[in-house]
């Protein structure tokens, strides 16, 4: 598996893809943030003299996106849309599913 971060906003959004090497097919992963605004981290410089937290990055670099942000949708054509439980990896997820697409072809060549 390759894993490409190829837009420029990978560092904020935390997109990325993951082109396999077996099957060829690519994989869109977002991290997609909490809904409740209280578990958000937020981010700024410390300052330090204070100890606090100043500045507001806002959006900017969370390492995820908001649901309504992503571009994992069936109107852009992704029809297998998972979504992962806390603590999964999306590499072995992806691993795990590329196998039993691997199955699949070589099934359909027999």
């Amino acid at each position: 598996m390759t894993r490409t971060y190829n837009n420029a906003s990978a560092a904020e959004t935390g997109r990325f893809y993951v082109k396999s090497a077996k099957t060829g097919r690519t994989y869109c992963v977002e991290p997609i943030m909490p809904r409740q605004a209280d578990v958000m981290t937020h981010w700024g410089d410390v300052n330090p003299a204070t100890k606090k937290v100043e500045g507001d990055y806002g959006d900017k670099y969370t390492g995820a996106i908001r649901p309504e942000d992503s571009i994992i949708t069936k109107e852009n054509g992704y029809d297998d849309i998972h979504f992962l439980d806390k603590g999964v990896s999306p590499l072995s997820y992806i691993e795990d599913l590329d196998a039993k697409y691997l199955t699949q072809l070589n099934a359909t060549k027999v």
